[in-house]
């Protein structure tokens, strides 16, 4: 089973210093700065998933690559811009999300195609229409036109895809994409994949679904998928049920789930292969929004707030060089979490209290742990937080090590 990790620039600064706070005045953020694989040992991933709309933008807008950066990726191809080891194997895709409001994908084959040909990818998904809907009981004859026309849409430019790669005599493998609304609807999809060419499919439109639907359009997919066709679960993360995927054809899929849980969750921050820990917040003064109105406002002393920010950094680190007592964290991290959020209805220092009784960074083995300690632990800008989601997928990948494909043998 491999698990792609999808782009969105996401690099940590290994000048970046943890006490002032500032980067390197030297720092050259392309060259300068690593990512996930880069800085982790063993690699979080197998592979790297990069969308079109990202690098070159769509309907909503720019991406979020600067044109320095599109220009560098097209002149050096993804592997060598992301310095990929070998055996990193890349995939790209349109990123379907970004233009789901439109009537029409806002791609050509060729764009697409010229896309992937550039860049140098190993596998390509095609041109796809993601359907916002689920219904396991209805059936073609009923299901809502809109339904109808965008898996048509998928379909014919999973035609032209085809088609397109064998004309130019790509290298590129091509990845049929699937849309659906119900079982029957991704197996028909898959069975026309089939016939098609593909035998490498991804399906799309899953990440809504529960786990136990996911398993029944598997199940039906199942009747009608060819033994030498594999499936890809795109955008899904369901660690517990990768065993029961695999049983049914899915040798791979992508997610930023374990990532974005450092800094988008509300409790689950600090993953450990058991169990997750809430990552303790002790916002900037300067950054913000909030505590800097209540300052504006005249609500809070900038002053009282600025100190109460540093002694909170000071007994967290003097906590993990075991100089300070939990008790005495929790009193200011409580003084600064009122501060900041005086109307909150449930205060988060019970949960922080789990989190520093525990200090899973002290038995996490992941390099970032070992080099940056409690810093990992602390909801407190990009640089802490994007290391704190390069852990997850350290404990991530160590998850997918011990499942257990359907012969029986460990990934």
């Amino acid at each position: 089973m491999k698990f792609y990790f999808p782009d969105s620039q996401d690099q940590v600064s290994p000048t970046f210093n943890f006490i002032t706070e500032e980067h390197s005045p030297y720092r050259v953020r392309q060259r300068d700065d690593k990512y996930a694989h880069e800085i982790l040992e063993p690699m979080p991933y197998d592979g790297l998933l990069v969308s079109k709309a990202i690098v070159d933008g769509s309907v909503k807008g720019a991406g979020k690559y600067s044109m320095p950066q599109r220009e560098r990726l097209y002149r050096l191809g993804v592997s060598r811009y992301f310095r990929l080891p070998e055996n990193i194997v890349t995939l790209g895709d349109c990123g379907a999300f970004n233009y789901v409001d439109e009537e029409i994908p806002p791609y050509t084959i060729d764009e697409v195609l010229d896309f992937y040909e550039r860049c140098g990818f190993h596998a390509g998904v095609s041109i796809d229409h993601v359907i916002f809907a689920y219904d396991s009981k209805v059936s073609d004859e009923k299901a809502n036109p809109a339904w109808k026309k965008r898996r048509e849409i998928s379909l014919q430019y999973a035609a032209d895809f085809y088609e397109a790669v064998e004309r130019r005599g790509n290298r590129i493998e091509p990845v049929g994409a699937a849309q659906g609304w119900s079982p029957a609807s991704y197996a028909d999809s898959v069975l026309r994949l089939q016939e098609m060419g593909y035998r490498r499919i991804a399906l799309g439109g899953m990440v809504p679904l529960k786990t136990a639907d996911i398993l029944t359009c598997l199940k039906e997919i199942d009747q009608l998928r060819l033994p030498v066709t594999e499936l890809h679960l795109l955008g899904i993360t369901r660690v517990t049920s990768m065993e029961d995927f695999a049983l049914y054809g899915v040798t791979s899929f992508d997610s930023t789930s374990p990532f974005r849980q450092s800094f988008m969750d509300d409790r689950n921050n600090y993953h450990t292969e058991s169990t997750a820990y809430t990552a303790i917040r002790v916002p900037q003064v300067d950054g913000n929004p909030a505590l800097k109105r209540r300052v504006l406002a005249g609500e809070v002393s900038q002053a009282k707030a600025k100190s109460a920010e540093r002694e909170c950094m000071k007994r967290l680190r003097a906590y993990d060089q075991g100089s300070e007592t939990v008790d005495r964290v929790i009193e200011i991290l409580e003084e600064y979490e009122q501060l900041v959020e005086p109307e909150k209805k449930k205060s988060k220092i019970p949960a922080y209290r789990v989190t520093l009784e525990a200090k899973p960074w002290k038995s996490c083995k992941c390099t970032i742990c070992a080099s940056h300690g409690v810093e990992i632990g602390i909801f407190r800008g990009s640089e802490r937080n994007k290391r704190r989601g390069f852990h997850n997928l350290s404990v991530f990948a160590t998850k997918m090590h011990h499942i257990k494909h359907p012969l029986g043998q460990e990934n």
